[in-house]
């Protein structure tokens, strides 16, 4: 499947005029935002992990040159950037080639090794299964999967010791908890709640006053960590429903959902939110 940009014209209205700006796009994928950025008129830095965007990463270096800088990193890195920038962009989730390639291991509709790292390195979803607990095996499915006989399940994963994405979706008992096994394994092995959590803590240091820091999700649990983050940041000193918290402030902006037609056409942005803040002082 083509990788479309989810809510991209919702990000594009969010950022305004962009020409001659810096933006971070933390999430650089198939370059579906960094190359809109870059044809506004934007200077962008890219961050992604996977080793294998790299043919997408030399063509927009082809066609933009010193306009665009690419980093192969986490986007937790984001703390290791010494400036400030005009706004960081999160497209966050898995691509539509990570899934679509089953021998990376992240899908269930076709076989391949149970892999599923985003990254070349560490442990893959087989090495995870085999070197966990039972007890950790079922917190990763409760609480990345919401799988309610977490601990039962596990047990069997455990036992069946799968090495491929057909023999883990085979121990799997109830179609409902086929997807969400994945997702849970899939968070687990990249670290992926982690991962945003110390990139989000990185983002006040390295925006300018009016810079805006805008989040693209797709599943409930990087929602709930991107919207409390940015209440938070958006609670005035002093407020009792909340900690106090420092300077520097930021006002929320206008949160996004797909239209009906980009989901039409667009299947995998159906459960998409975009969130936004301004950094004000």
């Amino acid at each position: 499947m083509k990788h479309i940009p989810v809510l991209l014209d919702a990000v594009m209205r969010a950022l305004g005029d962009v020409h001659g700006r810096v933006i971070v796009d933390a999430t650089f994928g198939a370059g579906g935002y960094t190359r809109a950025f870059l044809n506004a008129g934007a200077h962008v830095i890219a961050f992604d992990r996977d080793p294998n965007v790299i043919g997408d990463v030399e063509k927009i270096k082809s066609e933009f040159g010193t306009q665009f800088e690419f980093v192969p990193r986490p986007f937790s890195h984001i703390a290791d950037l010494s400036g400030q920038y005009d706004a960081i962009v999160f497209d966050l989730g898995i691509s539509s080639m990570q899934i679509d390639v089953a021998s990376r291991g992240f899908s269930f509709r076709g076989d391949g090794p149970l892999d599923m790292r985003m990254s070349s390195d560490g442990m893959t979803a087989a090495e995870l299964i085999q070197n966990s607990s039972v007890d950790m095996l079922a917190r990763i499915l409760r609480d990345y999967g919401d799988i309610k006989s977490a601990v039962a399940l596990a047990r069997k994963i455990k036992d069946g010791a799968p090495k491929t994405t057909f023999e883990l979706k085979d121990l799997i008992n109830k179609p409902r908890d086929i997807a969400p096994v994945f997702q849970a394994l899939r968070i687990a092995v990249n670290d992926e709640m982690g991962e945003l959590v110390r990139a989000l803590d990185a983002v006040p240091a390295r925006l300018v006053v009016g810079g805006k820091c805008i989040c693209v999700t797709f599943h409930s649990i990087e929602d709930r960590i991107v919207k409390n983050t940015f209440r938070t940041w958006t609670t005035p000193p002093g407020d009792p429903r909340m900690p106090v918290v420092a300077p520097p402030q930021f006002v929320g902006m206008r949160a996004a959902i797909p239209s009906d037609a980009e989901i039409e056409q667009n299947p995998r942005a159906r459960s998409a939110h975009m969130r936004g803040v301004i950094k004000s002082y």
